[in-house]
Parts: structure tokens; sequence; C-alpha cells
């Protein structure tokens, strides 16, 4: 369940028309990661904290989290807190930019914490910039103390809007199929954590073969595919309520549901004598409406951000390549050109790219084309990787690999990986099983 948070801006010393002397470029790919200092955050009124919240020692946790936030990213290096010569509560109300620039700091992160008369966690933090000596960002925020976490991933995504110009992804969460025993016999579980890895919770028992599941544009909901007595079924979990509803039954097989960008349908590709093609379901009516009619595999499909147009993939050339057409099925057009066998399409938030798996000379890569096929660029190559899901801002992909195993499966493994779209900073998540098939929500705090 998405704890809420009530989230109160305070620009302290900074209007919207002061810029940063300090700023990222994200779109030069290796780039030299900003040297950053984030010093532990210090208590206001130490009384007012129960032996409950000292025992979370969110002056230390909370700093922490945004360091890896930040270091995960690629973009940013932060220094060892060993190295800092001004105490937290000074460098908050006034730091001394020299003793900053003397550890070769860019910019600077500060915090206070406090606990008000309702209980509350207040959390107030500081972006400085230590080049021009002046600070660039402040904010405040209101919670309950349990909820730290997610006040840390909201001060990341402020200090990376801040500096980088684009929205950050930090207050997300990932959905993914959790994997445990034998390739033979593999138990597959939906799980659910934060896009850290942190507070994982498995959302289903393990009895039922679970694939593919997708977040639905508020995160709320989760729809994927299940196999009921080996008949496979489209399902919807409200994941704030545990509610689970059985969309549909299908006599054949169905394949990666997912919701249209308004969230009222759901499109899947649906296999009937032998032949797979692509559908919706209004969700409210259960109307199915069928999209392509062609003898040739057309599946996977992914609507584009604005829901005028799809892209999935097909064999109707003889090999499986990707196309687009509009959403009422006209208009289908091939846009993928390169040698190998193309998958696993999805559009970019952005609406600027479209990921995809590509098969060629036995490796499998993740890679990102233009919406029209142009610009294809090849991210990261394996054994077996497939299954990219966007971050919300668009500017990273989440994917799973396999390690190569013995003749019955012994010793592979399934993990998720991350990688910025300029192909660098490949980050592996960790998750408690091995993993697979994931999707990345949008912003929990919009």
């Amino acid at each position: 369940m998405v704890k809420k948070i009530l989230v109160t801006l305070f620009l302290i010393l900074f209007t919207s028309k002061s810029f940063a002397v300090v700023t990222i470029d994200i779109t030069r790919g290796n780039l030299e990661p900003l040297p950053t200092a984030i010093s532990n955050f210090y208590i206001d009124n130490p009384e007012k904290f129960s032996e409950k919240i000292k025992s979370l020692k969110l002056e230390e946790n909370l700093p922490k989290v945004i360091k890896g936030n930040l270091m995960r990213s690629g973009l940013f290096y932060v220094l060892d807190n060993k190295s800092y010569i001004q105490q937290p509560k000074l460098s908050h109300l006034k730091p001394r930019f020299e003793d900053w620039r003397l550890i070769k700091a860019q910019i600077m992160v500060s915090g206070k914490l406090r606990i008000d008369d309702k209980g509350r966690l207040r959390v107030e933090f500081r972006l400085w910039d230590v080049v021009s000596a002046k600070e660039i960002e402040g904010l405040a925020l209101f919670a309950t103390p349990s909820s730290w976490r997610r006040i840390a991933h909201i001060i990341s995504d402020k200090i990376y809007q801040r500096l980088t110009g684009e929205e950050g992804y930090f207050d997300t969460r990932i959905i993914y199929v959790a994997e445990s025993g034998p390739k033979t016999q593999r138990e597959k579980k939906l799980a659910i954590m934060d896009q850290d890895g942190a507070n994982n919770k498995f959302l289903t028992l393990g009895n039922e073969l679970v694939l593919t599941p997708r977040f639905s544009p508020n995160g709320k909901m989760v729809t994927y595919m299940s196999y009921f007595k080996n008949l496979p079924r489209v399902y919807l979990l409200n994941i704030e309520t545990g509610i689970q509803e059985v969309v549909g039954d299908f006599p054949g097989m169905t394949f990666a549901p997912r919701f249209s960008p308004d969230g009222r349908k759901i499109i899947m590709s649906f296999a009937r004598d032998g032949n797979s093609d692509i559908y919706t379901m209004d969700i409210e009516s259960r109307r199915v409406e069928q999209i392509t009619s062609n003898p040739a595999i057309d599946t996977s499909p992914s609507f584009s951000p604005d829901g005028r147009f799809i892209v999935f993939n097909s064999d109707r050339s003889g090999l499986q390549q990707i196309y687009t057409m509009r959403s009422d099925g006209r208009g289908v057009k091939r846009i993928s050109r390169g040698k190998g066998l193309y998958g696993t399409p999805v559009w970019s938030p952005r609406g600027d790219l479209i990921a995809f798996t590509k098969i060629h000379k036995g490796k499998f890569y993740i890679g990102v084309m233009r919406t029209d096929g142009t610009g294809e660029r090849l991210l990261t190559q394996n054994f077996y990787q497939e299954a990219p899901s966007w971050s919300p801002n668009g500017r990273v992909l989440i994917f799973y690999r396999e390690t190569a195993g013995g003749k019955k499966g012994q010793g592979s493994s399934a993990k998720l990986w991350a990688i910025d779209i300029t192909g660098y900073n490949e980050v592996k998540i960790k998750t408690p099983t091995d993993a697979s098939d994931p999707s990345w929500s949008g912003l929990l705090s919009k």
C-alpha cells in the first residue's frame, strides 16, 4: 500500500529566475560524475524522538538512501563523509563553502529533522551550489516516520531535476516475477519493491504460474497473465486493496497484456487456431475489439503515450520485426530494418523512442530506436536478456538477464538490470530471489 505523504515546498533564498552554475548534461553519455557531498542530517528537537524513531537512525539512513539513488544514476559521485570538515548543523544553516571546495565538492546536500506537535516527521533539505556559493533548492516534507524512505526518494528526485532539468525516477516502484526452484519446476510469484530494491513484497502465493505484470498509468493497478488449471487468464490486481479480478478467460493463448495510456483499456495479443492477433478490451464494459487481422503472428503490443499509435512485433515479413500502426489498426508500417529478430517493443513515456529486444547471431541485445525506426542503438548484449521497461522519465531501462546453467537448469539465474539510454551505467538491481518481467511504475508523488 502506498503511504500518503503531505508535501510542502519551501524555496528558501531561491526564486525561479535563479540558475545554478553547476548543471549536468545527461545527453552526453559517458561523463564524469558530479562530485557531491551529502552531509548527515541533524536532529533539531531530539527530546521529541521516541526510542522507536531513534532506532531508525534517520540522521544517517535518510541521506544514505539519497546517496544510493544518486550514485546508481551514474551522474553523481558522493564523497566520503570522513572527508567532511563542517558539522551537519552548521553546514545546513550556513555552509563554509571554502571547506567544501577544499574536498573538491561541487554541490552539497544538507538536512534537518524534527518531530512536530502532531507527531509527524518534518524533513527539511537544502541543495547548495558550492562553485557559486549559494543555495539553489530547498524543501520540507511532512510524513509519518515510517515513510522516511519515500521522503528520501522525493528529495533525490528534486536534486536530480534541479541539476539535470528533467524529472527524476526515484520515487517509483518495480513489479516483477519472482522466480525460485529448478528450471524444470519454476515457481513464479508476483512481487513488488521500491526502485532501489527495498520494501520487497510478494503479491501472489506461487501456486499458479504468473507472467508479464504491467502497471496501470496511475500505478494503483497491475494487469498480468496467469495459468488457472493450465488455461491462460488475464487478471487485474489492485495493489492498495489486494483485490484481484479476472479480466477474461481465453481458450487459446494470451500474451503480454498492457494498459492503454488512459487506463481504460488493456491491449494484448490473443492466439487462436495457430494465429495470433492484437486485441483491446475495455476494462469497464469488457468489450473486446480486434485490432489486427493477419495470417502472420502479431504480438507484444504497446501504446504510444498519447494513445494514437501502437507498436508491436510481427513475422508478416517472414522474420520477426517491429511495426507501428494507428490505434484503430490502420497504417501498418514496418520500422525495424537491421539484421536479426526483433521483439518486446515498448514505447518510451517521452514518446521519442521505442525500446526492444534483438536476437542476432545467437546473442540477445537490448536496444532503442526512434519511432520511425531510424537511429537504432544497441545498449547491451548477453547470453539471454529481454523485456525492457522504461523509467517514467524515459532515461533508464530495466530488463532481465539470464545466465547459462546446466542441462537441467541448475546453476542458471535470472536477475534484473538497469541501463541508461546512452548505453552507460549498467547496474544490477538487488532482489531476494531470481527475477524476470519487470515493469516500472510512474512517479508515486504525482
